[in-house]
């Protein structure tokens, strides 16, 4: 039988943030620690509660309460289980769901504001992977875990994650006319050093701040040579061409980028968590 993992809380300390977790992310110019977990201390009874019970030994015993009728359970989302996906069957589960529930768009609500991101069509497994965690509710109780002011944005961790989901990735679907610029959305990777495939994480995901370059700045970050068109947008929008060719973009940002400069702006700690959670919502809209 298949194992499958859950993403557990508590992958940094909630308070004090005095631990490290690496995520599946972009290179830094800076060491980034190892991941391990960090589960929160137990805490025991408090002793009002305690105190209560004793006192409650040897009193009469009080009718017991109707049980209200059970609520109806949700409908099923269509869709794979989160808990079926593999390396091994990712293509031919995702393929089919987006023919049956395509998609084009959503919003990603935050307390910062919201942020409307058009889905390319030439990245369809990116797409329909992104397009399930959102109706899934996954994608729900995360938040933005990595900000790195004049980089980049990453989301798709969280303290408090309780979906069960395997660990998946997705095949690199990299088209030379979808670049880091401000705005762009990418996909980060896990096992950078072991992925020579530059395989998609499943979750973790990111939008471009980046800044505005002079087309001699930008050529000596890409390492490769750009179209005119990239030059003029790294110029005038401004972006990261450094990760061009290395991570999948498969979406941007068409209405809302001043959110991105917001949760930017937003006060980390020393492992680039925001002090306080920027948690997301994401709505399927189109």
């Amino acid at each position: 039988m298949a194992a499958f993992v859950f993403i557990l809380p508590h992958l940094h300390p909630p308070t004090g943030h005095t631990s490290a977790c690496r995520f599946a992310a972009l290179p830094m110019p800076y060491p980034v620690p190892t991941r391990f977990l960090h589960l929160s201390a137990y805490r025991g009874w408090p002793l009002a509660v305690a105190l209560a019970l004793l006192t409650a030994c040897g009193q009469p015993e009080k009718p017991a309460a109707e049980t209200p009728d059970a609520k109806p359970a949700a409908p099923a989302v269509p869709g794979p289980e989160l808990t079926s996906l593999a390396d091994s069957n990712v293509v031919s589960l995702l393929t089919p769901y987006l023919k049956e529930h395509p998609g084009s768009e959503v919003i990603v609500h935050t307390r910062l504001g919201d942020m409307r991101v058009r889905l390319y069509d030439d990245t369809p497994i990116h797409k329909a992977n992104f397009l399930l965690l959102a109706r899934k509710g996954l994608l729900n109780e995360t938040v933005f875990s990595r900000v790195v002011k004049g980089f980049a944005v990453q989301a798709g961790r969280s303290d408090h994650t309780t979906m069960p989901i395997r660990r998946y990735r997705l095949p690199p679907e990299i088209r030379p006319q979808h670049f880091h610029k401000r705005g762009a959305l990418g996909m980060a990777r896990y096992d950078d050093e072991q992925n020579p495939g530059k395989l998609s994480a499943s979750t973790d995901y990111y939008f471009v701040q980046g800044e505005k370059l002079t087309p001699y700045q930008a050529q000596a970050m890409a390492g490769r040579k750009l179209t005119p068109e990239q030059l003029n947008t790294y110029a005038t929008v401004g972006g990261v061409p450094s990760l061009d060719g290395r991570y999948t973009v498969f979406g941007e940002v068409i209405d809302g980028l001043e959110v991105i400069d917001k949760i930017a702006a937003e006060p980390v700690d020393p492992y680039k968590w925001p002090k306080k959670d920027v948690a997301v919502t994401v709505e399927v809209v189109k």
